[in-house]
């Protein structure tokens, strides 16, 4: 659980519980889906498990449910190391790391990636933060997302072009009553804050969360499921999801980035409440 004050930023869950609609997991080696988990490297096609089997793609990264190895420890941080291995799919060797640290007003998540392989990987990151203003209801929260476009998609969820959101039900650039909202889009185009891209969910009392992230994370996706948990019933989630790279990037080559044998990439995001 993450609060400031007292009051929660995110939705948690029991340790002893998997995680409700992919809350708080990390994306990699890309985030969102790969369509019917098919890619081609050097000419060979490669099949990833079908980890969606009501859309038929590959879902959110390949440690979704790895378990994480503690390596250091203090106080205000921690940070824990999980391996991705070669297989069916993914023929690479990834170390990767996560560092949780808390500052003053949240917390800063710092994610490592680290090509242990022969050849060139493809990667791409992501995380699947649900975020709250203590015990606000959701619907009566504001979402302010600023960015010019959002990804267009097909029936299962794979992006076949982007569009500009100004003037359409899909902008959120001046906020919008999350009452108001059913959406589950990817926005690109995103407006930068002091070299950062910031969201922000905002109660009727003036507090917010803030998702920031750095300019490696061009993409963020909106998802307002109705039931969260599903065996909820019925209680309202926001998620804001930080992405390098948009849905079925193995495919299409946005936003991705191929790491050099030995190479490693450092990149951050962060919650805050104020």
């Amino acid at each position: 659980m993450l609060e400031r004050d007292g009051h929660a930023l995110v939705e948690h869950y029991g340790e002893d519980e998997i995680a409700p609609q992919a809350a708080g997991i990390v994306l990699v080696p890309w985030p969102n889906r790969i369509a019917g988990g098919r890619w081609t490297y050097r000419g060979a096609v490669q099949q990833l498990d079908i980890t969606e089997p009501a859309l038929g793609n590959a879902s959110h990264g390949l440690l979704r449910n790895t378990g994480y190895r503690l390596v250091e420890q203090e106080a205000h941080r921690s940070l824990q190391t999980a391996s991705v291995f070669p297989q069916h799919g993914y023929p690479f060797h990834l170390e990767t790391f996560v560092e949780h640290a808390l500052t003053s007003d949240g917390m800063t998540v710092t994610h490592t990636l680290v090509n242990r392989g022969e050849t060139e990987a493809p990667v791409a990151v992501g995380a699947h933060p649900y975020l709250r203003v203590g015990d606000t209801p959701l619907d009566d929260c504001t979402l302010t997302v600023r960015a010019e476009r959002r990804l267009v998609v097909d029936a299962a969820q794979i992006p076949t072009g982007s569009e500009g959101v100004a003037g359409t039900d899909a902008d959120l650039s001046g906020g919008r009553r999350v009452a108001d909202l059913d959406v589950n889009h990817a926005y690109a185009g995103l407006a930068e804050n002091d070299g950062r891209f910031v969201q922000t969910l905002t109660a009727p009392d003036g507090r917010v969360t803030e998702l920031w992230a750095d300019p490696d994370f061009g993409y963020v996706q909106v998802f307002t499921p109705r039931s969260f948990p599903p065996t909820s019933g019925g209680r309202r989630a926001v998620a804001l999801e930080p992405m390098t790279a948009p849905a079925d990037a193995f495919n299409s080559g946005e936003g991705l980035r191929w790491l050099a044998p030995g190479e490693s990439w450092t990149l951050s995001w962060g919650i805050r409440g104020r």
